[in-house]
């Protein structure tokens, strides 16, 4: 017997090459990530941001280490994105949990005006390019859901994340994502489902997947309002 996992893998292949998964801290865009990855048995690409030297230190003290902490993220997603642009364009669905347009979100968040003129002179030396993306999932949960789940992955640093960050970050997003028009876009509220803990909510989930081809879609089950 062919699992739904499976029978969702050609329609996925055959018009989805290249899927982003965005969305605030905590929202859980990795998990996604990785459980999609391993659906389609497609390549996985992570943001890696504990590669990151100066993300303790700014999670610390954001004034302080906001500048260096944004060059590394930027200079780590290009070599990441022109990774992507060099190798076969026939190879299989990647799934990434990071998006390059994202990274000016938080530059703009976190940098002064003179820390983000210069952050503004290195992208633009970058001459960056990076590939569309045939399909942005957007995970959204307002900032107590997402600051309870920081707390309960535990990761030592982000403990400091208060819920008044986190709410202006999931401001920026949501601002981000209401002018995004760059490719099809699926909304998903993800503050009252587990598609990584119950099957039925990712079955549910990777439906409204298979079916995005174009424009913007919404996913929320729980109001019964997929369009």
């Amino acid at each position: 017997m062919v699992s739904t996992e499976q029978s969702a893998q050609p329609e996925l292949a055959s018009h989805l090459r290249y899927i982003v998964i965005e969305g605030p801290i905590g929202v859980g865009k990795t998990s996604l990530a990785r459980r999609l990855a391993e659906s389609f048995n497609s390549e996985l690409l992570l943001e890696n941001a504990d590669e990151n030297p100066f993300l303790e230190g700014f999670y610390r003290n954001r004034r302080h280490s906001a500048l260096p902490t944004q060059l590394f993220f930027l200079f780590q997603r290009a070599r990441q994105m022109e990774a992507i642009r060099q190798s076969d364009l026939f190879s299989p669905v990647r799934v990434a949990d990071f998006m390059l347009a994202k990274d000016r979100l938080f530059a703009e968040l976190n940098l002064d005006s003179n820390e983000l003129g210069l952050y503004e002179q290195v992208y633009d030396s970058l001459e960056l390019d990076p590939p569309v993306p045939d399909l942005v999932i957007y995970l959204q949960a307002p900032p107590s859901v997402l600051r309870r789940r920081v707390v309960t992955r535990g990761v030592p640093y982000e403990q400091t994340l208060d819920e008044a960050y986190l709410e202006r970050l999931g401001n920026a997003y949501a601002k981000f994502f209401y002018e995004f028009e760059a490719a099809p876009l699926l909304i998903v509220n993800a503050a009252n489902i587990d598609p990584i803990h119950r099957e039925t909510d990712y079955q549910e989930l990777l439906r409204a997947i298979c079916r995005m081809r174009h424009g913007r879609q919404f996913f929320n089950p729980a109001l019964e309002t997929i369009a």
